[in-house]
């Protein structure tokens, strides 16, 4: 592949500043009773990732929300190579309801909305996010 043509593997990610319209977006539509759209459930889980991120810096938790992205975040023990210790894993909509403080974190992970693995997998310290 010509040296011009090479894409990173990791997405996009705005600044959440810009992105905050995107959760807006999919909240109302969740609020509607509606699946948001495709495009604005994918920019308001990355954003609030970004906004994690930004909020609880370092490489010992790895925050899954697939199909839309993966951080690591949390100070502490980095990790490099092959599977994290720490995982917490979840769908989109119950990410949005998270860290948006519309489910407490306590009650996703009793329910089983949000898997998680390892000690320092417990992000209710740094929940909810703000995109804004």
């Amino acid at each position: 592949m010509p040296q011009g043509l090479l894409r990173s593997y990791r997405p996009v990610v705005s600044s959440p500043h810009i992105k905050s319209a995107a959760v807006a977006a999919a909240l109302a539509a969740l609020d509607e009773g509606r699946t948001p759209e495709r495009p604005v459930l994918r920019d308001a889980v990355r954003a609030l990732l970004t906004a994690l991120v930004e909020r609880a810096p370092g490489r010992s938790v790895e925050v899954r929300v697939p199909p839309y992205g993966a951080v690591q975040c949390i100070p502490g023990p980095r990790h490099t190579r092959g599977t994290p210790p720490n995982v917490v894993e979840t769908d989109p909509q119950t990410w949005l309801a998270v860290a948006t403080g519309r489910l407490a974190w306590a009650e996703a992970v009793s329910d089983g909305r949000v898997r998680v693995s390892g000690i320092r997998a417990d992000l209710s310290d740094y929940l909810p996010v703000r995109t804004d």
